[in-house]
């Protein structure tokens, strides 16, 4: 007697056999990818004996210039730390306060008139498609150098980011609250205050935090261009070629990050 096999199970979509179509077009990816790779590391001189071989200049650099650090420079790289904070945590609440009308404007569920609402996405895309080092060049040749250009720049583009982030948040909320103040004759604040908010303040809380991350990140690299904070003294100390006071800016940097990475994956996770 002849072995039976099973039947693939077509109610539930599950078939034992790939079709060859699929490896072919599976395949093809791979190859594109690969090429695309190739093609790019030959435009870019990047090739891997090249990155194998600077290994060890590497390894040389951090052992025979950046150790040991300057433990003693430690009180000046503090203050310029604090600074880089202050300049993350005042452009993170602006942005935050500010961005919440805007994304109400932005999500079409809330703002009726199409026209109006194309204009601000339009308006929000631009926003992030200027890098935050560019907009801090900006604002440095306006204002000069210091905290408040990087200030600046960052409320700008912290508002790009979270009013995007929160405009989508209100478009994939239940919209039964909402009808409902609707249908009783709620106004468009009743709407927000009583539809809206109660739905998306845990996700308003957790984005305003992970802004504030990016934004003690960025501020680091602001200080290149004169925008104020710890990038300041970490451009002045590399091209005096400080290397031991550059170590210590690292490692000073390293532990705040990773402070406030805690500090705020711990808040957000309570909060989902």
């Amino acid at each position: 007697m002849a072995k039976q096999y099973p039947l693939p199970d077509e109610s539930q979509g599950r078939f034992p056999v790939t079709p060859k179509g699929l490896k072919w077009y599976l395949g093809s990816i791979i190859a594109l990818v690969i090429f695309l790779y190739i093609l790019a590391s030959y435009f870019t001189e990047s090739s891997p004996d090249r990155v194998i071989e600077g290994l060890p200049i590497i390894f040389r650099f951090v052992v025979n210039d950046l150790w040991p650090p300057n433990w003693g420079y430690i009180d000046t790289v503090f203050f310029a730390l604090l600074e880089t904070w202050n300049i993350a945590l005042i452009s993170t609440t602006i942005a935050v306060v500010l961005a919440l009308p805007i994304s109400f404007i932005a999500a079409s569920n809330i703002n009726r008139n199409m026209f109006f609402y194309q204009i601000v996405r339009n308006a929000l895309n631009l926003l992030r498609t200027i890098p935050e080092v560019i907009l801090a060049v900006l604002f440095v040749a306006v204002v000069g150098i210091g905290a408040v250009s990087g200030i600046l720049a960052l409320i700008v583009f912290s508002l790009g980011i979270l009013a995007k982030l929160i405009s989508e948040t209100i478009e994939s909320i239940d919209r039964g609250p909402m009808e409902a103040v609707r249908a009783s004759g709620g106004n468009v604040y009743q709407v927000i205050k009583y539809g809206v908010m109660p739905q998306i303040k845990p996700q308003y809380a957790s984005y305003s935090l992970y802004v504030l991350e990016i934004n003690v990140k960025a501020s680091v690299v602001l200080g290149f261009v004169g925008a104020g904070g710890i990038g300041i003294i970490l451009r002045q100390q590399l091209s005096l070629f400080n290397y031991s006071n550059v170590a210590s800016i690292i490692i000073v940097l390293f532990i705040a990050i990773s402070l406030i990475d805690f500090i705020s994956n711990r808040l957000r996770e309570r909060l989902e």
